[in-house]
């Protein structure tokens, strides 16, 4: 049996598709091999101009060890966790339960409450830099962890919250009606039905805030300045800075700092993407 004329051009559509998407994957990739090529050769294979090809000379420990010897990329990097873990559990919880309260409860300046989240996403950073840094001075938050961690949760806590508000609306309200007949509390119907519920959208969230926060350079270059808490965006920075014309350590550097964001999401992959996709099907 021959294949219709339909079938034959569905068929070359679906080739076509996949042609395009393996062009797109290489090129979107072509960077990123290119720095990772680039943190295992020598600085003699790349003065010779050797960046697309495979390296003739590889200093994989060396151009790693170097990075972590003398750029103090260890303390960098320990500084980003220090940071962004925190950062990353207390805007989930605060967001949580204010999505929780504008979704479920029902006021008169819900909406109003509600607009003011929305409208905090769409004020400029930029013209926030100067009030902010002179605020942490006066509460002697600036140069210290808890300056960025607060200031951080207070800027994504908007959308967070956002984003909750709308999943939790979609959950059957029939449960949280049959909780409080049951004599449940508000801090237990949070905790054991509004949770475990929300628990994807808490994955996509946590993903993309990790990434968020991990890959920050504005406001820690406005609210760090000693070696103590510079995070590691900043120690690249000055890795740049001691290794100027050393890409290969510098390479490293981009590397080992993108590896914690590649890793996170990998690991929440599945919950990420139900997140995402929650509620385009129905039925």
């Amino acid at each position: 049996m021959f294949p219709t004329p339909i079938q034959k051009a569905s068929l070359k559509i679906n080739i076509t598709y996949k042609v395009l998407l393996i062009i797109t994957l290489v090129l979107w990739l072509l960077p990123l091999i290119a720095v990772m090529m680039t943190s295992v050769r020598t600085s003699g294979d790349i003065l010779k101009g050797n960046y697309w090809t495979v390296p003739t000379e590889f200093a994989l420990i060396e151009n790693y060890g170097t990075v972590f010897k003398l750029g103090n990329l260890a303390r960098y990097f320990f500084n980003s966790l220090v940071i962004t873990l925190p950062t990353v559990l207390g805007t989930i919880v605060l967001s949580s339960m204010t999505g929780y309260t504008l979704a479920v409860h029902r006021f008169k300046l819900n909406f109003l409450v509600f607009a003011m989240f929305i409208a905090g996403n769409f004020i400029p950073f930029q013209i926030l830099m100067i009030p902010v840094r002179h605020l942490t001075i006066n509460l002697g938050m600036y140069d210290t962890y808890w300056g960025l961690i607060v200031f951080h949760i207070a800027f994504q806590t908007g959308f967070c919250t956002f984003f909750l508000r709308n999943f939790i609306k979609e959950l059957p309200f029939e449960l949280i009606e049959s909780a409080r007949a049951d004599g449940a509390t508000e801090w237990t119907i949070y905790r054991k039905i509004i949770i475990p519920l929300t628990l994807p959208a808490i994955a996509a969230l946590a993903v993309l805030e990790f990434t968020f926060i991990w890959n920050d350079y504005f406001w820690c270059l406005i609210l760090s300045q000693s070696e103590g808490t510079k995070p590691i965006t900043l120690g690249l920075q000055t890795l740049q800075g001691q290794w100027m014309s050393s890409w290969n350590i510098v390479s490293a550097g981009s590397v080992v700092a993108a590896l914690p964001p590649v890793i996170m999401f990998f690991t929440m992959q599945k919950h990420f993407i139900q997140g995402l996709t929650f509620g385009a099907v129905k039925g």
